[in-house]
């Protein structure tokens, strides 16, 4: 049939384009998403795995601001949840120099505080992998970062991190580390080199995991969708991922949950992919943006995250995405507040076990004996604190440089009291 013929043409071209598409080529939402998975089978060809589902609210919480003094809005986005248990405190290192990587102690310390407070509550820190983290770095230059992470050239900042989160009483830290690798904002992306970017990642881990005391889970946390590249191809290993989790935003314009839901790389793949590894998900950042004020996406996130193996979600809330301190979206924010209000959230979990063990990085040196550790049970001292932010300490490290920019830093260290509009990037 004549029909038939011009398919099979279509499809012939369709493959003949996109093989043709250079490896650095940006592609636009439309032709990323009309490209098909490489890493999952077309629904129906298989059994899909099983996937858990959760008889309870998962643990929530939102991204109300990164510095310590953003705490107390916490208290005040329950209140405005008519008391709702609010038990995950979101924030974010900033990435501007490798200062900035290896955390502020104060601010640790204060959000720190926060989470041993209650021990239902959890705390999530955003980590860069890659200093300055949003200066349009060339992707060259990109590779050339990672292949240095991958050898251990920045090992020292991680360990330091690492020690200071201990210390500070944040020894069971999440860490969305190097989080929306698959897109092109920051300079951790994962396109430019993912063989390295994969063997970066699984050092840092196994350099934050040697520092006693430490119980932290690791969030592999990419954009939802194709977007520069496929996710799939940025897995570091199960050994070294706790929780696979996924930024979803109400985006492109005219799409609607039910193709959130189904798109390559979507969320169904998601849920799908966590279950084959027995893991739970996670939605670090969620929101409105490209559809204005939008219940039915509001409705259809919230029971989603409900009823699938969620450990946790943070709403991203700051205009164009949330709900509270954004009056441009009064219908979604009704719906959310209607769908949450006085939730209890979730029971207090056991203490998670000891990180499973991750086989050694070559060349990494063994942290010193004593490093800082504290009982996870107690809030930072005076002199937790004092130690925290003291002299550099020992640490692996295979060159004495720290990593080259491409760009200027946009500063040599965080501001003391940054402005609201200092947020991390977001799309």
């Amino acid at each position: 049939m004549r029909l038939g013929r011009l398919t099979l043409a279509a499809a012939a071209l369709l493959m003949l384009t996109t093989a043709s598409v250079p490896a650095g080529t940006p592609l636009s939402q439309t032709e990323r998403h009309a490209l098909s998975s490489d890493a999952f089978q077309p629904r129906g060809a298989a059994p899909r795995p099983a996937v858990q589902r959760p008889n309870h609210e998962a643990p929530f919480g939102a991204f109300v601001g990164s510095w310590d003094k953003y705490i107390p809005q916490l208290g005040r986005y329950a209140q405005w949840l008519n008391n709702a248990n609010v038990q995950v405190g979101h924030t974010y290192l900033a990435g501007n120099s490798w200062a900035d990587v290896e955390g502020e102690p104060v601010v640790l310390g204060m959000w720190s505080q926060w989470r041993l407070a209650d021990p239902a509550r959890m705390l999530i820190l955003g980590v860069p992998m890659l200093v300055p983290n949003e200066a349009n770095v060339p992707d060259g230059e990109v590779a050339k970062l990672l292949t240095q992470g991958a050898r251990g050239d920045f090992d020292r900042h991680f360990l330091r991190l690492a020690r200071r989160l201990v210390a500070l009483g944040g020894a069971d830290t999440v860490l969305t580390l190097g989080w929306e690798m698959n897109g092109v904002t920051y300079t951790h992306r994962c396109k430019p080199d993912p063989t390295a970017w994969k063997a970066y990642w699984r050092r840092i881990v196994s350099v934050m995991r040697s520092v006693p005391g430490q119980r932290f889970r690791f969030d592999f946390t990419p954009n939802r969708g194709l977007d520069a590249i496929p996710w799939t191809k940025c897995y570091p290993g199960d050994d070294v991922v706790d929780i696979i989790g996924m930024d979803s935003y109400d985006q492109p314009a005219g799409a609607t949950f039910d193709d959130y839901v189904r798109e390559p790389y979507g969320l169904q793949d998601q849920v799908e992919f966590a279950a084959k590894r027995g893991k739970p998900v996670s939605y670090p950042e969620w929101g409105l943006f490209r559809n204005g004020d939008n219940p039915e996406f509001v409705q259809r996130m919230v029971e989603w995250i409900r009823t699938h193996d969620t450990s946790y979600q943070t709403v991203t809330d700051y205009c164009p995405h949330g709900f509270w301190q954004c009056g441009q979206n009064p219908r979604s924010s009704s719906r959310f507040k209607q769908l949450m209000a006085g939730s209890k959230g979730a029971p207090a979990a056991a203490a998670p076990a000891p990180a499973p063990t991750v086989t050694p990085v070559p060349g990494a040196t063994p942290p010193a004996t004593g490093a800082a550790s504290a009982s996870p049970s107690a809030g930072p001292s005076p002199s937790a604190v004092a130690s925290a932010s003291g002299a550099p300490s020992s640490a692996p490290s295979a060159a004495p440089s720290a990593a080259p920019s491409a760009a200027p830093s946009a500063s040599a260290s965080p501001s003391p009291s940054p402005s609201p509009n200092n947020l991390p990037a977001r799309r």
